[in-house]
């Protein structure tokens, strides 16, 4: 197979070389594009069989496929909107364009003709050519149209291929698009206000996770790419006046890569100041319902051997009382020891020296596998939120909601913790258990306490990532990201050899 490659990639270095020295501009600087695939389809849609037009075009794009059948010549032109066939006939296309096609012109090349629409015999639609231009020659050779590329990490390292082959991995990204869309003029639409806040932080706060740290050489100070999308920023904006913010952009994550999670991805996340989570909860059950019927005209959908309507009620389930109703542990009653051995008994893994609610929060993970929803997940401990509001009737509890959707989060809001003195304590408590040895403890950040003893007014944030996407698409994450970050080629081998040297 590398000698066949071999070979094609030497024909066309030695066509390259030919048109060259004839004087061809092989890579063009621009082509005057009058049409696109997908209008001329539309617009001559009903074209009776073997009817000619008067009508001229000039298209550009790829040449995917070509067959040469004598006196008769087809190939399929492929741009950004879609594919039609072009035909070069012997007696209506110039003999000087037919004989440049067939002699010059490979699969691959970006090629711009022009010439007349007409539809064949066989009802596909055609552009009989009558002038042609080679804008870009194509030397290494397109995969086979019906193998494609074989293996997954090449086929994710040269994702352009992917989508180039592939209609549908295209198509995703157009959706994933639209996806963005939808929920940026959705919020627009409800009076929010779009911000950008900064990536590099002295300090990683707004989550649970391990940052990715770098270093300022113009400030000599280290720093923390975001692990949220602003929440401690957007909150400081709640204090200097805005009612309604959000932002949508990247943060970062140095943690595992499986099929729901990546380092770094895209993110939402909102701030409604004078509201609570009962409010959240209604927005976001409305936010979801948009993005499903916009982006795939359904609320219906099955996933992980779950089926779910977003059309249906979205129950509240509260998170002790699930716990014990599937495991029979009370989480107030319950001590360290117990925890850890009914997480052995359901063979869920878990770190050792992890504090009794990390330890819950593994357990409730477990529980939800088992919830199709759509459903609401409330009551978490304080213990595990620290930047959630105490809830007004339990203490003990927070004013957090979770989205729960065929067993998984996608979707997580809370009342905002706006008592300084309450989150400063919560901060301290954090700060215990980093020392004692958990990585995603939270950060004590001075600056967002002096923040909120200013005032910040009652407030209700959420946010999801590009996750919910992936999950709707009923893919792995990676999948849905149009270049994910991948291993260079010979990284391992290479790595081999440094170390063979070193010896």
């Amino acid at each position: 197979m590398a000698g066949r490659e071999e070979q094609i990639i030497n024909e066309r270095l030695r066509k390259l070389k030919e048109l060259r020295d004839s004087g061809v501009n092989t890579y063009a600087y621009r082509f005057d594009k009058k049409n696109s695939t997908s209008e001329l389809q539309k617009k001559y849609k009903k074209l009776k069989n073997e009817e000619v037009t008067k009508d001229r075009v000039k298209i550009a794009g790829r040449l995917m496929i070509k067959r040469d059948m004598g006196k008769i010549a087809f190939g399929t032109l492929q741009d950004g909107m879609g594919r039609i066939q072009v035909l070069l006939r012997k007696g209506d296309t110039p003999e000087n364009v037919m004989k440049f096609m067939k002699k010059y012109v490979d699969t691959g090349d970006f090629i711009g003709l022009e010439g007349f629409i007409l539809k064949t015999q066989r009802g596909e639609l055609s552009v009989l050519v009558k002038k042609a231009e080679l804008l870009t020659k194509s030397i290494l050779p397109l995969p086979e149209k019906w193998h494609g590329i074989q293996n997954d990490d090449d086929r994710l390292r040269k994702r352009y291929l992917d989508i180039l082959m592939n209609s549908e991995t295209k198509e995703m990204f157009v959706r994933k698009a639209k996806f963005w869309k939808v929920v940026r003029k959705f919020l627009e639409d409800e009076g929010f206000l779009e911000v950008q806040t900064p990536v590099l932080e002295v300090s990683a706060g707004g989550a649970a996770a391990t940052p990715f740290a770098t270093h300022h050489n113009a400030l000599d100070m280290d720093v923390y790419l975001r692990i949220s999308m602003g929440e401690l920023w957007q909150k400081k904006l709640m204090v200097a006046g805005y009612d309604k913010t959000f932002e949508i952009g990247r943060q970062f994550r140095n943690e595992g890569m499986d099929a729901d999670h990546l380092q770094d991805y895209m993110q939402m996340e909102f701030y409604w100041a004078y509201a609570d989570y009962n409010d959240g909860m209604k927005l976001v059950e409305e936010m979801y319902k948009k993005i499903a019927k916009e982006v795939y005209r359904t609320t219906k959908f099955e996933r992980s051997g779950h089926k779910f309507d977003l059309k249906d009620k979205w129950k509240h389930i509260d998170y002790a009382s699930e716990i014990k109703k599937q495991t029979k542990i009370d989480i107030w009653k319950a001590d360290k020891k117990e925890i850890e051995k009914k997480l052995k008994s359901l063979d869920e893994e878990f770190a050792s020296g992890l504090d009794k609610w990390r330890l819950i929060d593994i357990l409730w993970k477990h529980c939800r596998r088992k919830i199709s929803g759509p459903a609401f997940l409330v009551g978490q401990p304080v213990e595990v939120s620290p930047l959630a509001k105490r809830n007004r009737k339990d203490s003990r509890i927070v004013e957090q909601f979770q989205v729960i959707l065929a067993g998984s989060e996608v979707g997580n809001g809370y009342s905002e913790l706006n008592d300084p003195i309450d989150q400063d304590e919560r901060f301290k408590e954090q700060r215990k258990m980093k020392e004692a040895g958990d990585e995603e403890a939270h950060e004590h950040d001075e600056s967002f306490v002096e923040a909120l003893k200013h005032g910040m007014p009652p407030t209700c944030g959420f946010g999801f990532s590009e996750r919910l996407f992936s999950f709707l698409e009923g893919k792995p994450i990676r999948e849905c990201v149009i270049f994910p970050l991948m291993k260079p080629e010979g990284l391992e081998e290479n790595k081999k050899k440094k170390k063979e040297k070193k010896k």
